[in-house]
């Protein structure tokens, strides 16, 4: 029982590691995470914003280490949530803001699909098959290429049809 209540609660709340050094941790893999997520696997996120799925993934492993003790202090934990917050925020706001921060954190949409034609060299810039464009294609409806007059591969990974006006 003495065991249970014998607390340091020095160890508990005063950070183990400088709060710049956590900073400038929680900067840096946040940064990296979302410029891989950007740059390299865009078309495997679908519907989820990259900067949410970066902030879940992170928050998730920060707070993780602070409930496993692998920080010494909860507040260590507490400084990168909010390092990794602010920087969502701050792209959120920033993109709102400005124009062109939104289009420099939004890619512009790329064509894969013109007038019934499969664009395989928009198609090889994304890794994206032939079949798996094909499966997307299907799931909005469509069965033929001829019934679509365009398709984009979204700036969040999805990808949107768009038929002709006279609906063939």
């Amino acid at each position: 029982m003495d065991a249970f209540l014998n607390i340091d609660w020095a160890e508990l709340f005063i950070p183990s590691a400088p709060v710049a050094e956590t900073i400038i941790r929680g900067t840096l893999v946040y940064w990296f995470l979302f410029l891989i997520f950007r740059l390299i696997i865009k078309r495997d996120i679908g519907s989820v914003a990259v900067s949410d799925l970066i902030v879940v993934v992170i928050i998730a492993d920060a707070a993780q280490n602070a409930m496993a003790a692998d920080y010494k202090s909860i507040t260590d934990a507490l400084i990168l949530i909010s390092t990794i917050v602010f920087w969502n925020f701050l792209l959120d706001w920033a993109a709102y803001r400005f124009r062109w921060i939104e289009r420099v954190l939004a890619p512009k949409a790329l064509e894969l699909i013109k007038d019934g034609r499969i664009l395989h060299r928009n198609l090889r810039r994304e890794f994206l098959t032939e079949e798996e464009l094909m499966r997307k294609v299907r799931e909005s409806g469509v069965a033929d290429l001829s019934q679509i007059q365009a398709a984009y591969m979204e700036g969040d990974g999805t990808i949107s049809v768009v038929k002709p006006k006279d609906g063939g």
